[in-house]
């Protein structure tokens, strides 16, 4: 039974109660508080314009575990010729306003709303959510991600791409250039797949990320070599 959140109330009911679309509440808010609940627990909000906000827990919940990471040969080519360059968290806004504004197949526009953006934004300020930047030769941002960072798991939100390539590249300098024990891809797709994205239990998922507290860093204290 999907359940109805009460605004004045910080609590979301037990994941076990998601339908078999992993969609287990309705409503709420999207106020700091209730959104680190949620990652705590394996939950995020996923919704159209105009609609109250939804909330999911899916099972089986796609991951990467960076030792599976496949990177392809042309991919490895890429890398080797230097035709991207990468930060991290130097532009958040501007990442989330891309990744809004991206054409997905089989999506009529955009689930990262005015509201959700302004939410994530103020995430990012506050130090829990994340960004990788992507850049070509000129300067100019290409592509990136952004995510949660829940201690040493990274809940990948959303990514973007305007050349060939160029969110792919993003995602596999994340893997390999943080020690990170888990990136949480929410839903499989093949693109992520390609990457070694599989799929594991919710209850193996909840598991691993609530045995992590989340903290207000950023990737700084998860670099390799820092």
């Amino acid at each position: 039974m999907i359940s109805l959140l009460d605004p004045q109330k910080l609590v979301f009911p037990n994941q076990n109660h998601a339908d078999e679309d992993g969609l287990l509440a309705v409503g709420g808010d999207l106020q700091a508080e209730r959104l680190l609940l949620a990652y705590q627990n394996g939950i995020f909000p996923w919704y159209n314009p105009g609609d109250p906000i939804l909330w999911f827990s899916p099972d089986p919940r796609c991951v990467i575990f960076p030792a599976d990471l496949k990177i392809s040969k042309s991919m490895k080519k890429v890398f080797a010729q230097q035709h991207f360059s990468f930060t991290y968290n130097k532009n958040f806004s501007e990442v989330i306003r891309e990744c809004a504004l991206a054409t997905r197949k089989d999506q009529d526009g955009t689930w990262i709303t005015d509201e959700m953006q302004e939410a994530y934004i103020n995430l990012h300020a506050l130090g829990y959510a994340q960004s990788v930047e992507v850049w070509d030769s000129e300067n100019k941002l290409v592509g990136g991600l952004y995510g949660i960072l829940v201690d040493r798991i990274f809940v990948g939100e959303s990514m973007f791409s305007t050349v060939s390539n160029a969110s792919k590249a993003g995602l596999i300098y994340l893997i390999t250039n943080f020690e990170l024990e888990l990136i949480d891809c929410q839903v499989h797709n093949d693109h992520l797949e390609s990457l070694g994205a599989t799929l594991i239990p919710r209850d193996a998922y909840l598991s691993q990320i609530q045995k992590q507290n989340i903290h207000p860093y950023g990737l700084q204290k998860l670099l390799r070599h820092s």
